[in-house]
């Protein structure tokens, strides 16, 4: 009897996903734990595994496709079995030997990893009088090499990878590559000798992270959401409508601050920031203020006695929390390292669930983009939430004279329920001093 693949749960808060790729065709041999599938969840790009083995008799769902948690995508069984009285699927046949394609070959570039959103392509780019057919990009298996970022924005659209040159190493297809591409090329399969040519898959349209005006007639696009941006939409009415918040500001003197970041520089170990220098602080002064680092829980509070803080990054799809754990205990030189780390991984969709679950406090910066001060929403169930300025030079009273000093402004948002405007205040009060003096934390 086919056993019926469907969609799983593929983190704590997914209630559906959807299909981005298919893996595994129709006919082919599945065993125990072979990727079939690449699933989009709210918060990152997953694989779905297969849990029995056998032949894929049917695919149930196409790509592009959004399936709720537990329906059908996919069924497994003997070959030759059927699926609710469908004729099985046949098994991939061989096909003769074709002739290989000569082609010249070109230097190839090192392939530049944007490390933030890539800008936004024109409308037009691609040439009208090319007269040379590209040669096709190289296959690996039969898959074609391109980067992930490449793949996403060529499924948002419509290109087909199989048509394009790529300039990546090896031939392998990178963004700018996506970028300059006209969309709806039509596909050309490469030929490889002893394999035959692969009848290329639809194309379906991904959400994309922003949309592109293409000059149509109209003045407005409408996107369909992605699943990160359906997730982040319910969960801020969940928090800004239902949570009682309210807003602390405090600014602390980063003059001493900058001073010990400058020194630990110059000991050629790695490059601290000042993010890692709040993120620090922060995870120490919750230590001390341990009301603050606490969850609502409907019926109940739930007090942590481990720090484990949640960090705002920017993704092209909206927003993730990935964790650093036990963050007071950790030196800032390891805070920096993790840091890095995950928010490289979360801008790639590489985290893993229990990564970007579990924070007890989250740290929100924009002043790498000029933002002076702001107010973050709560992430539930978590009661609180910091918002970091810019580090900017004012003019203040220090010790009776006016001066210029680096001065950086943080906001928290409370949830009422959980933290009262004295427990806040005592909180901020501890960390300002903490970045006004680091030998403390050190």
């Amino acid at each position: 009897m086919a056993t019926t693949v469907v969609m799983e749960a593929l983190s704590p808060t997914m209630e559906e996903g959807r299909l981005v790729e298919w893996k595994k065709q129709p006919g082919e041999t599945v065993a125990v734990g072979d990727v079939l599938a690449e699933v989009e969840t709210d918060k990152a790009v997953m694989e779905l595994v297969a849990r029995a083995a056998g032949s894929l008799l049917q695919h149930a769902v196409a790509p592009g496709t959004t399936v709720p948690v537990g329906n059908p995508v996919a069924y497994i069984g003997q070959p030759g079995e059927t699926v609710n009285g469908a004729a099985p699927a046949a098994a991939p046949a061989a096909a003769p030997p074709a002739p290989q394609a000569t082609q010249a070959t070109q230097p190839v570039p090192t392939e530049n990893r944007p490390t933030s959103m890539p800008p936004a392509p024109p409308a037009h780019v691609a040439s009208e009088s090319a007269a040379v057919e590209p040669p096709a990009a190289p296959r690996d298996g039969g898959r074609v090499k391109a980067s992930p970022l490449a793949r996403k924005l060529a499924a948002e659209r419509g290109i087909d990878l199989g048509a394009m040159t790529g300039t990546g190493p090896e031939g392998r297809i990178v963004l700018r590559d996506v970028e300059t591409a006209k969309a709806g090329a039509p596909a050309r399969p490469s030929v490889r000798p002893g394999v035959a040519p692969a009848a290329p898959a639809p194309s379906v349209p991904r959400t994309p992270a922003r949309a592109v005006l293409v000059p149509t007639g109209e003045s407005f696009a409408d996107v369909p959401l992605s699943q990160m941006r359906k997730t982040i939409a319910k969960r801020l009415v969940q928090s800004i409508g239902p949570v009682p918040t309210f807003y602390l500001t405090a600014e602390a003197d980063m003059e001493r601050a900058a001073e010990a970041r400058e020194a630990l520089n110059a000991l050629g170990e790695g490059k601290v920031s000042f993010n890692d220098i709040v993120l620090k602080a922060t995870a120490m002064a919750l230590a001390q203020h341990p009301a603050c680092n606490a969850w609502w829980q409907d019926d109940r509070i739930r007090y942590w006695s481990d720090v484990h803080l949640s960090m705002a990054v920017a993704i092209e799809d909206g927003l993730i929390t990935p964790v650093i754990r036990h963050a007071d205990r950790k030196a800032l030189r390891d805070i920096n390292a993790e840091a890095r780390d995950l928010a490289e991984r979360a801008r790639t969709r590489k985290l893993a669930p229990e990564e970007y679950t579990g924070g007890t406090f989250s740290v929100s910066n924009l002043g790498m983009f000029d933002i002076d001060e702001f107010t973050a929403i709560i992430n539930p169930p978590e009661a609180g939430i910091l918002a970091v300025g810019r580090i900017a030079e004012r003019v203040v009273a220090h010790q009776g004279v006016p001066t210029v000093r680096r001065r950086l402004r943080l906001t928290m948002s409370c949830d009422h329920r959980v933290i009262d405007g004295a427990t806040g205040a005592q909180f901020l009060r501890t960390l300002v001093r903490m970045l006004e003096n680091p030998l403390a934390m050190l």
